[in-house]
């Protein structure tokens, strides 16, 4: 299933690797909270300070979550872009 950026998202799978603050903050976020924020991380006009604000997820965590729910290769779009934006984040999220 794909969004308005083109990424497609994958089935929740179970999060083995992640801490377990990771976890309980995860699973206590709905579907539709979960769509809310891959759209706002996708989007390059949302800093990840606006989503800690409104979810109280970190950097680290949004990271984990787009990692859980998108397709690897959509994953690693995502990551090359955000890496890219990186020294200018301040600037442009």
């Amino acid at each position: 299933m794909g969004n308005q950026f083109g990424a497609e998202i994958k089935n929740k799978s179970s999060n083995k690797n992640l801490s377990t603050k990771t976890k309980n903050i995860l699973n206590a976020l709905s579907d539709v909270d979960v769509g809310a924020i891959i759209e706002m991380a996708l989007s390059d006009h949302t800093p990840f300070s606006d989503i800690q604000l409104q979810y109280g997820l970190k950097e680290n965590q949004v990271k984990e979550l787009m990692r859980k729910n998108l397709k690897k290769g959509s994953y690693r779009s995502w990551r090359k872009r955000v890496k890219s934006f990186s020294d200018r984040r301040e600037f442009y999220k």
